[in-house]
């Protein structure tokens, strides 16, 4: 997969140091699979939420953080959609984001 916008995982990571390790773990992950559908991403990513318009949120460090990211699968791009805190996660839509 190819995941865009590595560039707000580090960003967050900067702010959040702690987080910085789990994040380049799931974009070195990410950018290795070849997801066809949700249901491969559950099979690497069990406690991986799936929402609708091919949204995934991810729980990072032990679910301390969230990543929303948009999957197209037919082109294989990944595009990050939000990284934050539980707080900053309750804010907003994910189905929006």
């Amino acid at each position: 997969m190819r995941v865009v916008a590595k560039r707000t995982l580090r960003e967050f990571w900067e702010r959040f140091p702690d987080a910085e390790d789990a994040l380049k773990t799931w974009y070195s992950e990410a950018e290795a699979a070849s997801w066809q559908n949700p249901a491969e991403i559950k099979d690497q990513y069990r406690s991986a939420s799936l929402v609708k318009d091919s949204r995934v949120v991810f729980n990072i460090c032990g679910n301390k953080y969230r990543l929303v990211v948009k999957i197209s699968y037919k082109s294989a791009v990944v595009l990050i959609r939000f990284v934050g805190t539980h707080k900053e996660y309750d804010a907003i839509d994910v189905e929006v984001v």
